[in-house]
């Protein structure tokens, strides 16, 4: 066997355990896969074929490359993680003795502020949605849930009709990583989620069926893209000419929450991220909004 497979087959390797043992999506699987190839790239031009070669000095270097390439702090930051936890396997499995990765600092992340809509902007979108048509029920019902949740778009394009509770008024949602959580949905979204169900959607499938609780008229469900469309073609029936997005309402529902004296803990639940440092900008998102409307009122701001 030649160094270079052995270097193909441990990424393959590693890539397995992962799957198996992590369950992340299908997207950073494929970015892992593309991150360790790209890796395995630069490591060929310097004639370093197998892992128990790779040095500390490979790392920096690598990332320095990155840095030249102009990438971003938050991609660059994101294959160090993955190096790490590939080396991490490494050294599980006996192929190293040691982790060039070790004593190297992340890349510093600035925090941008997201964008979000102010409470006002929300109601005015929801209000634009044309109900007059079974599709137009259903765009409705999707923003509503949306911003109601802040679901991600693709778990919200991916609902199954089985995982809505309208006892408990919640949805369980599959996340990232395979990871479930129910969050509440309100009386408003429930209201119409029900008419939507039970009246729009037989209309939109016909004969058809699907397990699917968005769908078209083909049968197949929303997709993100479409639903992209939606939401920018209703934006500017309200007249909204801010930058917006699906994730945009994900972000208003997170910052209106803290706005309003949410526990940061519970946000972080209903988001489903698993590290409340990514939550906490919607603090700083709060402090901002504050200090502004000070500067804006107070006769000495």
């Amino acid at each position: 066997m030649s160094d270079i497979d052995q270097m193909e087959l441990t990424i393959m390797g590693f890539l397995d355990h992962t799957l198996v043992n992590r369950g992340l999506a299908h997207l950073t699987m494929e970015s892992y896969s593309s991150d360790l190839r790209d890796f395995s790239s630069f490591l060929k031009s310097r004639d370093i074929k197998a892992p128990s070669k790779i040095e500390r000095e490979h790392i920096l270097l690598f990332l320095e490359l990155l840095n030249r390439q102009k990438l971003s702090t938050r991609t660059r930051a994101r294959r160090l993680s993955c190096l790490r936890g590939f080396f991490k396997f490494l050294m599980d499995t006996g192929e190293v003795s040691q982790n060039p990765c070790e004593h190297i600092d992340t890349p510093r992340m600035v925090k941008h502020i997201p964008h979000y809509l102010e409470q006002n902007e929300v109601e005015r979108l929801i209000a634009a949605a044309d109900i007059s048509s079974p599709e137009g029920i259903r765009d409705d019902a999707m923003i509503e849930l949306l911003y109601a949740t802040g679901l991600r778009v693709s778990e919200l394009v991916g609902l199954e009709t089985y995982r809505l509770d309208f006892e408990t008024g919640c949805v369980t949602v599959m996340g990232k990583g395979s990871k479930e959580r129910v969050v509440p949905f309100g009386l408003v979204a429930s209201k119409k989620l029900i008419d939507y169900y039970e009246n729009s959607r037989p209309k939109i499938l016909g004969l058809r069926r699907s397990e699917h609780l968005f769908v078209t008229r083909k049968g197949h469900n929303m997709t993100r893209q479409a639903f992209w469309k939606i939401i920018k073609k209703i934006a500017r029936k309200a007249d909204i000419t801010k930058q917006i997005s699906p994730h945009t309402l994900r972000h208003s529902f997170a910052t209106h929450l803290v706005q309003n004296d949410a526990d940061l803990r519970s946000v972080q639940l209903m988001l489903g991220h698993s590290d409340i440092s990514t939550t906490e900008i919607y603090t700083h998102v709060a402090k901002t909004r504050l200090k502004e409307l000070h500067k804006r009122t107070h006769p000495r701001g």
